[in-house]
């Protein structure tokens, strides 16, 4: 009995052929390497020829990458040349608004008067006159204002109306000095994601005709608006939300699209430390009737049926049953506080502890929803035909709107 070992020559050869065919293959791989490392130095100090001619027939695949290469830089050159383009030709009629209070107090110092800077839109030129829209708050207060062009001229000018629902003011000057007005845009046919460029004077005339471009970020945001400072929304205002900067100072200036059109009036922006990139305009199609009321009669006028109302859900629910018998199935409303006399509401019938939960067939909730409802499909002189509760029962009455100037 014993073991078996082969140490025949052909046994030894074959051994022999596995010990040198590993290390052969590893050394050429490490030698290709080295040659990939080596071949563009090697090339480039001529110690390997290399032929950069192109055979005849593969020529057109060279111009074909040429031309493809071409295309995409003309593009990116293009795009440039469009926002530079743009503004160029838009500018001029962004303008700068000065807000000038005379001082009160006899024991201050005579000097600057200015109370405020903002912009502004030239959105027409008639007869002599040129035609600026801004904001309502841009020159809120103002006893004198000032009109400064993309050339620093300063030109007086008169408010004609203002509206501070909307947020608009239109004021008038000579147009002398002024430029081809703004082209207005259709802010309907506005689409999330394309581009928007914001002019203004951020921050005051330091920085007047600043240019920031952006995106559409939404369409017909609803923004509260509290414009007596009681903490209650008395409006509701729909705006185009964009990413580009807007900062203070840029109120009244232009959002417009890439073909230089007016699509909206900068307005507000959220200032928070949380938040970047959400300014507002107030959307030119609704800008428009505002601004052509504006105009031609410097003022808005808009229905009203003369009550203090107040939304149920301010009221203790303790309440409902106790002071006003509201049945179980009421859900919400608007109970009036007090009634002007000789006013719409007056005249149809209404008294202070009723609670509105109808208008024509829309259901009314808080004085934001009437307003809404009463400015956006009602006219001073039109009926309305209220739905109320009144000692635990329900009552219907028609109510002929009045005007209300703003």
């Amino acid at each position: 009995m014993g073991y078996y070992d082969d140490h025949s020559p052909a046994t030894q050869r074959k051994h022999n052929r596995r010990r040198w065919v590993m290390p052969t293959i590893v050394g050429i791989i490490l030698g290709a390497v080295l040659i990939l490392l080596a071949l563009p130095a090697l090339v480039q100090t001529n110690l390997i020829p290399y032929d950069m001619t192109i055979p005849d027939d593969e020529s057109g695949l060279v111009e074909d990458d040429q031309g493809l290469t071409g295309t995409t830089e003309n593009i990116e050159v293009d795009i440039t040349t469009q926002v530079t383009d743009v503004v160029e030709n838009v500018s001029p009629a962004v303008v700068g608004v000065v807000n000038i209070q005379e001082r009160a107090e006899f024991w201050q110092d005579e000097g600057d008067n200015t109370a405020g800077e903002g912009s502004g839109v030239i959105y027409k030129k008639a007869d002599g006159t040129a035609y600026v829209v801004t904001n309502y708050h841009v020159v809120q207060g103002a006893d004198e204002l000032e009109v400064v062009l993309s050339d620093e001229t300063r030109v007086s000018a008169k408010m004609i109306g203002n509206d501070e629902f909307t947020d608009l003011a239109v004021l008038e000057m000579s147009a002398e000095e002024v430029g081809e007005p703004i082209k207005l845009g259709n802010s309907d046919d506005i689409n999330v994601g394309e581009p928007a460029i914001a002019i203004g004077n951020p921050l005051g005339l330091r920085f007047s005709g600043s240019v920031t471009k952006g995106i559409i970020s939404g369409k017909q945001r609803a923004i509260p608006q509290d414009l007596n400072g009681d903490g209650q929304p008395e409006w509701q205002a729909e705006v185009i939300q964009t990413d580009a900067a807007i900062n203070p100072g840029n109120s009244g200036g232009a959002l417009i699209n890439m073909n230089g059109q007016l699509i909206g009036i900068n307005s507000m922006k959220v200032a928070r430390a949380a938040v970047e990139g959400i300014g507002f305009a107030i959307p030119i199609n609704t800008a428009k009737p505002i601004i052509d009321e504006l105009e031609q009669t410097g003022q808005v006028d808009r229905p009203y049926i003369g009550i203090e109302a107040y939304s149920l859900s301010d009221v203790p629910s303790s309440e409902w049953d106790e002071t006003l018998n509201l049945p179980d199935d009421v859900e919400g409303g608007l109970y009036i506080r007090s009634l002007e006399q000789m006013s719409p509401a007056a005249k149809a019938g209404l008294k202070p502890l009723d609670v509105i939960v109808q208008l024509d067939d829309q259901k009314v909730n808080n004085i934001l929803e009437l307003r809404k409802y009463l400015y956006n499909e009602k006219n001073p002189g039109d009926e309305l035909e209220i739905t109320y509760y009144r000692d635990g029962e329900q009552n219907t009455t028609t109510v002929t709107l009045g005007t209300q100037n703003f």
